[in-house]
């Protein structure tokens, strides 16, 4: 079995989804008796990031290069994906379920007239085919898929699959590709980026995150403290319910119809708990709750839990991490 793990790059980087992308293509691969690749697109200069995508399981990286691709295209980068697909005769294409992940698999699915498995949280070799597992209503379930098509091709939910390095170095291949930007029927503007100098909640080593228990929009910058006291990793998240009463932005939103985070410290304040937020929280290394219900059911999960008034206990805690970090 061949499998193609389709790469990310932001501004030259490579983000920790597409190592984990990288890591189960090469683990299922090699349950197979197989291979797992690696595509990489982006500018001119991506070329000096391939050669590292090896020690995360890629056996061979090809690398489109193109001044077309330095930023993501909805035309240009699912073109070049089916080029280097039906070039490479994959069994199987893996894509991380990031913005633009579900943005770009859709449309290859199109164009290689192939269903998409979406937002896959455990995958597996049986009979020489891929299981793949989804989660359903809100975690309670978990729907298995058998795809008959080739090739097989799925997003991974990102922070599920860990990304493990490996002894050995990857074969880098450039992957020759013909474009004409101009006939393009979509023009991108520009990219705006949000957060400024905040950590995505999907890449950040710590989370804090508020519910409706904040009470009040103007109430986050006790939050904003406690994120500023912990340090530059960390970043800001929220409940469902309050992106949806329009208090944060949507990219902030943690749980099953938000971002699935996996920070090595995660402050849920003012966040009661429910299934579906737990669902995006639940492989946080340490929890802390503060919550003023005792019974709240965020509790269940927390390593360490404050029964209080998030008003009184959030300003502490903020200072006694300020007075702990400047004594070194």
């Amino acid at each position: 079995m061949k499998i193609l793990a389709v790469v990310e790059q932001r501004d030259g980087e490579v983000p920790g989804a597409s190592r984990e992308v990288i890591s189960a293509a090469a683990s299922l691969a090699e349950e197979a008796g197989g291979e797992a690749h690696a595509l990489l697109l982006g500018g001119p200069e991506v070329s000096e990031q391939a050669a590292a995508l090896g020690a995360f399981g890629a056996a061979r990286v090809k690398v489109a290069a193109h001044d077309a691709l330095a930023e993501y295209h909805p035309d240009g980068y699912p073109q070049v994906v089916r080029q280097a697909v039906e070039e490479g005769g994959y069994d199987a294409v893996l894509l991380p379920a990031t913005s633009q992940g579900k943005d770009l698999a859709p449309r290859l699915a199109a164009l290689l007239d192939v269903p998409l498995a979406q937002d896959i949280t455990r995958a597996s070799v049986a009979e020489g085919a891929l299981e793949l597992f989804r989660p359903v209503y809100a975690g309670k379930a978990f729907t298995q898929l058998k795809v008959d098509a080739s090739p097989v091709l799925a997003t991974l939910r990102p922070n599920v699959f860990q990304a493990q390095e490996r002894d050995g170095g990857a074969e880098v291949e450039s992957l020759e590709v013909e474009l004409d930007p101009d006939s393009w029927p979509t023009v991108v503007a520009s990219f705006e980026a949000t957060g400024g100098d905040v950590p995505d909640v999907a890449e950040a080593a710590v989370v804090v995150s508020g519910g409706r228990g904040m009470k009040d929009p103007e109430n986050w910058n006790l939050l904003e403290d406690l994120r500023e006291a912990l340090g530059s990793e960390a970043g800001l998240g929220a409940s469902r319910a309050v992106v949806d009463a329009g208090w944060r932005p949507h990219g902030e939103q943690v749980g099953q119809t938000g971002k699935t985070v996996a920070p090595k410290l995660y402050f849920a304040i003012g966040i009661s708990g429910a299934i579906q937020h737990l669902a995006g929280m639940r492989t946080a290394g340490t929890i802390v709750a503060v919550n003023r219900d005792p019974d709240a059911p965020i509790f269940k999960v927390a390593d360490y839990g404050i029964v209080g008034d998030l008003f009184e206990v959030v300003p502490r805690l903020t200072q006694e991490v300020r007075d702990l970090k400047a004594q070194g």
